[in-house]
């Protein structure tokens, strides 16, 4: 009984075929508010994947006006020995159910995020497509089985090569392809948190996703500042879409 489609606002009708055409824009939480998050997740034992999904869940929940949500999150699915040796690809794709009825606070939805992620991670050696199969979800041509939106959390440390007479650097990789409707990737880099929100371009404007980004960061220091209060309250509208909007 999950929900087969998040209903976000888009600026254009959804194609009848799912293009999977797109392009991205930055991500960059200040460190102020990441040091303020860490600081609130470490009073409600998450971790900052955890805390910034719960904030990207919020954001999406007032969106689409849904308090039922699925996102997806790529596993690396090396959780057994016998895999550390051996060089592939092993990623295996969660979907997280996220409940935000009953208007819970900043407390009580990290807590069900947290309580999700670890029953997910649970049964992480599941493969995806067989919960496709056990599911059996509406099978559209317009937008993926199960979820639309992605949400990306890369742990590793971006290492540096050393070669002998050579200068070594990663080069960025400009994606114009996006599997889902909208897939956000984010790490720590230093004290902040940064990456990129990729979204289809057949549904979403750039500025559209700007004012996505905008919100998410708003939400994120908003629950960190009040824990207390009902997360479908908090401010999400920075000041100068709330002047114009009031």
């Amino acid at each position: 009984d999950a929900p087969v489609l998040l209903e976000l606002p888009t600026d254009r009708p959804r194609p009848a075929q799912q293009s999977f055409a797109g392009a991205h824009v930055p991500v960059q939480i200040d460190a102020s508010t990441t040091q303020a998050l860490k600081r609130l997740s470490a009073e409600h034992g998450t971790t900052l994947f955890m805390t910034v999904l719960a904030a990207w869940s919020a954001v999406l929940a007032r969106l689409s006006g849904q308090d039922d949500l699925v996102i997806g999150t790529p596993s690396a699915n090396r959780g057994h020995a016998a895999i550390e040796p051996l060089i592939g690809f092993f990623v295996n794709t969660l979907a997280l159910r996220v409940d935000l009825s009953g208007e819970p606070n900043t407390s009580e939805l990290l807590k069900r995020v947290r309580c999700t992620t670890l029953d997910a991670q649970a049964h992480q050696d599941l493969p995806f497509e067989q919960v496709v199969e056990i599911v059996q979800p509406p099978r559209r041509l317009n937008h993926t089985p199960l979820f639309q939106v992605m949400f990306a959390w890369q742990s590793n440390e971006i290492g540096q090569w050393s070669l002998p007479e050579l200068d070594v650097k990663p080069g960025e990789l400009n994606y114009d392809m996006v599997r889902f409707d909208l897939e956000m990737h984010l790490y720590e880099a230093g004290e902040q948190i940064t990456g990129s929100l990729h979204y289809a371009s057949a549904l979403f404007d750039p500025t559209t996703i700007e004012r996505h980004v905008g919100y998410l960061k708003t939400m994120l220091q908003a629950m960190a500042a009040c824990p207390q209060q009902s997360v479908a309250t908090l401010q999400m509208l920075g000041a100068d879409e709330r002047q114009l909007l009031l």
